[in-house]
């Protein structure tokens, strides 16, 4: 029987993002790293349901040249220390088109599902941006959508719309008929 799968985008799902004019941006520094609240009692009941918990994460800064890689390190082992998260998927390219681990394209899904035998039909991929619900849909994952009220149109239909990861995995863990 193969595993199933939460998907997670970092900034606005796990942590708090910075919001500049309606848009959401990564935070620039260990200081600025702040994991939301209630992120990771959600977490430990979709972990404790039989979900594997992966992040996939664009951070073009890096690429671009205006972030440390060092510091995305940093904020990813806060992450591992607090949070039951099986993996950390990263793609530190700085533009659409570059390769096809950015996200909307579904790279990290598909590399997440051939190391950990993933059934992505049976797995979820949780987002605040127009690129992970797209993600998600191309690979074929159930879709949710956490709705921040960023000033960016959806090109696809979530199969859920929440306004909390909280209120996600409340979703998740009522459509799993083992896990209720």
């Amino acid at each position: 029987m193969k595993n199933k799968a939460v998907f997670l985008d970092r900034d606005g799902v796990l942590n708090r993002a910075i919001v500049r004019d309606a848009k959401p941006y990564p935070p620039t520094s260990l200081a600025e790293f702040e994991i939301l609240p209630g992120i990771k009692e959600a977490l430990d009941k979709l972990k404790a349901a039989g979900y594997l918990l992966i992040v996939v994460t664009n951070q073009p800064d890096v690429g671009r040249g205006t972030q440390q890689k060092s510091i995305v390190e940093e904020m990813h082992e806060v992450l591992r220390t607090i949070l039951p998260l099986d993996e950390i998927y990263v793609c530190y390219h700085g533009y659409d088109g570059e390769s096809d681990c950015r996200k909307p394209k579904p790279g990290m899904l598909i590399e997440a599902a051939k190391k950990y035998d993933i059934d992505l039909k049976q797995s979820y991929m949780i987002g605040d941006r127009v690129k992970d619900v797209d993600a998600g849909y191309a690979g074929r994952c159930h879709t949710i959508f956490i709705d921040y009220g960023y000033c960016e149109p959806l090109n696809t239909i979530p199969d859920f719309t929440a306004d909390t990861l909280q209120s996600a995995a409340t979703w998740i863990l009522l459509q799993d008929p083992i896990s209720v």
